[in-house]
């Protein structure tokens, strides 16, 4: 059932309420990092931004500076980084046939680096990642 606050928005699920809720103290306690996705141009040139945000626990950025040039000598993607402020920072992905996987390989450097500790959030990418459906039949008779 759909429910309503008192200004008129919809109520979160008690399930998502409590995801955002546990997110945001993550975001205020404990070394974390919040990707967004978005998508800037639909059309081409297609670009896609990853927008960055550091918990309050990180003193040094220094991190996300190193990853990214890590990230940079391996893709074959154009990207750029820009800093907003201390603890928010934009990447622009630009036009390549593995714009989106060299986004994804990005973000896993992150999360590898913060030992799985990242909020991913899709926002407004449409990349479902690879899937595999493995079934018995098709190999076997």
């Amino acid at each position: 059932m759909i429910e309503f606050n008192t200004d008129g928005s919809l109520k979160l699920p008690a399930k998502l309420a409590r995801k955002k809720e546990e997110n945001d103290n993550k975001l205020k306690s404990q070394r974390c990092i919040r990707i967004k996705r978005e998508i800037l141009s639909f059309n081409s040139p297609k670009k896609c931004v990853l927008k960055i945000t550091l918990s309050d626990a990180f003193q040094d950025d220094r991190f996300v500076y190193t990853l990214f040039d890590e990230f940079r000598q391996r893709a074959s993607v154009p990207a750029k980084m820009t800093k907003i402020n201390d603890k928010e920072f934009e990447v622009e992905i630009g036009t390549d046939f593995k714009r989106c996987t060299d986004c994804n390989a990005l973000i896993n450097l992150y999360r590898e680096f913060l030992c799985g500790n990242l909020i991913d959030e899709k926002g407004g990418c449409t990349f479902e990642g690879f899937k595999r459906s493995f079934s018995d039949e098709d190999y076997f008779e």
